[in-house]
């Protein structure tokens, strides 16, 4: 191995500079291609999550309330006046409440996930974040469409 580094100058030398850039763009479409380039990805998530506005208490009480938050496909969180929370996820009916306490939106459905969410709105999608552990929930609010 020794015997090759010497060579490593000259090599680079007979190089054309032509050579190296299109040498350093198929390394950065590998890297890409290959999730080495998966910072850049995160970077870009990043710039679109600084676009988000946190809702104060006062807010997401005034959008919640009668209405519901949905991702149009897999589940809906209806958020009646009086505090009742109807969860339908997967077909499967849940009956809780919710509340505010402080700045956040706190979901009561004797589920392990149970618990309080910062709630952030970006356009017309809003980001509940647990407080503890867990993954972000994204949807849209609506008017409710089975009104009980």
């Amino acid at each position: 191995m020794q015997d090759r580094v010497p060579d490593v100058p000259e090599i680079l030398q007979k190089v054309g500079t032509t050579e190296l850039r299109e040498l350093r763009v198929k390394c950065l479409i590998a890297a890409l291609a290959t999730g080495i380039g998966g910072p850049v990805v995160l970077d870009a998530g990043f710039v679109a999550a600084a676009s988000l506005q946190r809702l104060s208490g006062a807010q997401i009480r005034a959008k919640f309330g009668g209405m519901q938050l949905t991702d149009e496909v897999h589940y809906r969180l209806v958020y009646e006046r009086d505090g009742t929370l109807r969860s339908i996820a997967m077909g499967v009916k849940q009956r809780g409440k919710w509340v505010i306490d402080k700045d956040q939106l706190c979901l009561y459905l004797q589920e392990p996930d149970d618990g309080c969410y910062d709630v952030a709105l970006s356009g017309k999608t809003f980001t509940l974040t647990p407080a503890g552990l867990g993954s972000p929930l994204d949807g849209i609010l609506q008017p409710i469409s089975d009104p009980q």
